[in-house]
């Protein structure tokens, strides 16, 4: 198990590194000066040779890439062009919000893909499983804007219940907060939740059809009992899989989901970096969601070995 972790964590970090390398040189092939960009109407020719070297672009890209990860490894990922604050603290003052939508999308997913994915799989062929089958169809096909804009309309605008968009911290104000988050989670989660439904409805079905299930039905055991005690444990450890990959997923894409609903985290701070050219802020941002994506596959990894020691065996 041991030798397993550590091939693991190893891949996991050379995965990181190229990463990090590919972030490095594609926003340096991007064109335009992001120095320039940012003094706009206050360009001087001193501040700006002050700036550039101040920021180490005078340097040749490969002394710049090392000095970048230098400083990243110990948590120094640069400041930001436009506002002059250092990335990690902007990064930190995101990550919150968007950790928070993420496990709450994941949550409203799994609520809907469980119960949906298990009817389906018990019942195939029938009007359920094509019903539990369309609503994954329509859900994987639709883009979740459209969620968002058709519930903000519908519950916000009309009906009332519940804020548009905005975030608020669960510390500030809990109830505020929860309402706030309600519209994008669901948002996110109906499309987790579709994608789910069919991993789940897969996963059953082939544990339905193992030779043991089939024994125990053989024997006359109730079917709930062989469902639960048969069928689902052995369905668990993909369902896990594909549910720890979603959360890594979620955590990186969600920037509509954040821009519809005015959401402060990662993926908003992303995305004006990219318009205002903030390249230290795009660089920490891309490199931060990529290691918690890494590190969300490591455990789920490990999870999976603990659950099914044949995998560290191999």
């Amino acid at each position: 198990m041991s030798g397993y972790v550590l091939r693991r964590v190893g891949q996991s970090l050379l995965a990181l590194l190229g990463v990090s390398i590919v972030v490095f040189a594609l926003m340096h092939l991007v064109p335009g000066d992001p120095i320039r960009t940012a003094l706009g109407t206050r360009f001087d020719q001193d501040v700006y040779e002050v700036l550039l070297a101040r920021s180490g672009l005078d340097q040749p890209i490969p002394i710049q890439y090392v000095d970048w990860l230098t400083s990243a490894l110990v948590g120094d990922l640069g400041v930001s062009f436009r506002t002059g604050q250092p990335v990690s603290d902007a990064l930190m003052q995101r990550l919150p919000a968007t950790a928070l939508l993420a496990v709450a999308a994941l949550l409203v997913g799994i609520v809907i893909a469980l119960p949906a994915g298990i009817v389906s799989a018990v019942r195939q062929g029938k009007p359920v499983d094509y019903a539990a089958n369309g609503f994954a169809q329509v859900g994987v096909s639709v883009p979740d804007f459209w969620y968002g804009i058709l519930l903000i309309l519908v519950f916000a605008q009309i009906l009332g219940w519940l804020p548009p968009s905005g975030y608020t911290s669960p510390l500030d104000d809990p109830v505020d907060a929860l309402r706030r988050l309600i519209l994008p989670a669901v948002t996110a989660g109906v499309v987790t939740g579709a994608i789910l439904t069919r991993f789940v409805r897969s996963s059953v079905l082939e544990a339905m059809s193992a030779d043991h299930v089939r024994l125990a039905r053989a024997k006359g055991m109730p079917s709930g009992y062989v469902l639960r005690h048969h069928v689902l444990r052995n369905a668990w450890i993909p369902i896990i899989t594909v549910s720890g990959l979603q959360l890594g997923t979620l955590l990186g894409g969600i920037v509509v989901v954040e821009v519809v609903f005015a959401w402060n985290g990662l993926g908003r701070l992303a995305l004006d970096a990219v318009v205002r050219r903030d390249y230290p802020v795009l660089q920490g941002a891309v490199l931060l969601i990529a290691g918690v994506f890494l590190l969300i596959n490591l455990l789920v990894d490990l999870v999976y070995a603990k659950l099914d020691p044949r995998i560290a065996a191999s």
